[in-house]
């Protein structure tokens, strides 16, 4: 931990584990158009490793989010990177019909790699027999913390369909959802209930999977009429054990986590992307029973401090 990094958690996070990382590592998806590519990245020591399923935001692919897959590999974890259909790098047309589906294809992507975790841990030299599979997580950000959401209880509404079904995943102990929208109908701007039909009936009421929220209060995302505040509402609506983190003066990209490069970001801050790294990898290895004492210190620490970087509160 450098100097600049203690004063925002407190958490004494271990050094950092080399990591490998392998990509892309393709899986049949039948019914899909495209084969699913997977990026898997794991510490080279360890064993028993939790699993985190990482759901990228729109257009984003299995190379983005680097700041958050690569610490929370080196600190113990396997992460796990789909690729999603409405990736630029996939190039689907705005008119495939595919694309009012893009929030359920998103689900099948996540489950299709729950399903085939032997394959996955096959790809990974040294990975083999050290996974813990009783110890996963989803996580996501934007468009993906929706899809995360969806195996922790949330129900939407499909827009072919009509209906809202229960894609929870009983595999999935906890989850982080960073960034991701809120309730639809009137708090939809008119941009987002055109084009993003997905959004129209989101229901938390469902979503009881211990969880931790992360929102900025300065993302005036344009997709909803209430601000900032919308993005809280997975933490508000939502019953059981849940947590906010809510960032000052954070934005959509959250400090930069969506990658490395300035160009990625809405609001670089490196402090910041230090401080949700160290504060999901403590509050991820709480809800899946590994230890507390990190979490407890981290929720001290913000609480107590002088200048805050942000505030957690949970219920």
């Amino acid at each position: 931990m450098t100097t600049s990094d203690a004063p925002a958690t407190d958490v004494a996070v271990t050094a950092p584990a080399p990591i490998v990382s392998v990509k892309p590592v393709v899986l049949e998806a039948p019914g899909r158009g495209e084969a699913l590519q997977v990026r898997i990245s794991a510490p080279t020591t360890g064993s028993e490793l939790p699993i985190i399923v990482f759901s990228h935001g729109f257009g984003s692919s299995l190379n983005g989010y680097g700041p958050l897959a690569d610490f929370w590999a080196a600190h113990g974890f396997v992460v796990i990177q789909p690729t999603h259909l409405d990736s630029r790098t996939v190039g689907l047309p705005q008119d495939d019909p595919r694309t009012p589906l893009l929030w359920r294809f998103r689900v099948q992507d996540m489950k299709r790699i729950l399903d085939r975790l032997d394959l996955l841990e096959a790809a990974v030299p040294g990975l083999g027999g050290r996974l813990d599979r009783s110890r996963i997580a989803a996580a996501g950000h934007s468009f993906g913390g929706q899809t995360a959401g969806n195996l922790l209880g949330l129900r939407v509404l499909d827009p072919v369909s009509k209906k809202a079904e229960d894609l929870s995943d009983p595999r999935i102990k906890a989850g982080v959802l960073l960034a991701t929208a809120g309730s639809g109908g009137a708090d939809l701007t008119p941009f987002a209930a055109e084009n993003l039909p997905w959004l129209k009936g989101q229901d938390f009421a469902h979503m009881t999977t211990p969880t931790l929220v992360v929102a900025g209060d300065e993302d005036e995302i344009p997709l909803s009429v209430r601000g900032p505040e919308w993005l809280a509402d997975p933490y508000h609506l939502s019953p059981g054990r849940k947590s906010l983190l809510t960032l000052f003066g954070a934005k959509h990209s959250l400090g930069g986590i969506a990658g490395y490069e300035v160009r990625e970001t809405t609001d670089e801050n490196p402090e910041r992307v230090s401080l949700i790294q160290r504060v999901t990898w403590a509050y991820l290895r709480h809800a899946l029973g590994i230890e507390d004492a990190d979490w407890t210190t981290a929720q001290n620490a913000l609480s107590q401090s002088v200048a805050p970087m942000g505030r957690i509160e949970s219920k």
